[in-house]
């Protein structure tokens, strides 16, 4: 059977997509989140391999991110590195459910998509004091509040 060929024009980008959904267990906990988040995506913004970001507020204290990157080691530098590095510890005490996706396709930035992706073959980050909902791995379905807010790359 001959292979299909690749339709794909030169603008089409393959990336490397990372979401993440975080649920905050408190409101005293958002404050520092929110700065923390704001720091960890102008870090993402000037990292080596960013293609394209943005933060979604879902309401009910939950928070999504996604991001796409020329390839899974620029996703890596990044997350393992500066700011973020510093945050991820935080999350095991802030969050109460925490999750995340990767794959290799075009760009997303669909949040139906996205909401897909993640229930469909998102993975449990730890949490010190998890919901029911995370245990289980339940996700409610996703309810947008806010417009998302892009991450512009910095130069």
């Amino acid at each position: 059977m001959a292979q299909a060929p690749d339709v794909r024009s030169k603008n089409d980008v393959m990336a490397f997509n990372s979401i993440t959904r975080l649920r905050l267990r408190s409101f005293f906990t958002l404050p520092a989140f929110l700065r923390d988040a704001r720091a960890s995506a102008e870090q993402a913004g000037r990292s080596a391999g960013f293609i394209s970001s943005a933060l979604l507020l879902e309401g009910r204290m939950v928070f999504w991110t996604r991001t796409a990157w020329e390839s899974e080691a620029a996703m890596k530098a990044y997350r393992d590195s500066d700011v973020h590095r510093a945050v991820m510890p935080k999350l095991v005490d802030w969050c109460d459910e925490a999750s995340v996706a990767h794959w290799v396709g075009e760009p997303v930035s669909d949040w139906d998509e996205i909401y897909k992706q993640m229930t469909a073959a998102g993975r449990l980050s730890r949490v010190r004091h998890p919901t029911e909902a995370h245990t289980t791995k339940r996700f409610a379905p996703l309810k947008r509040w806010a417009p998302e807010q892009p991450i512009k790359p910095l130069t």
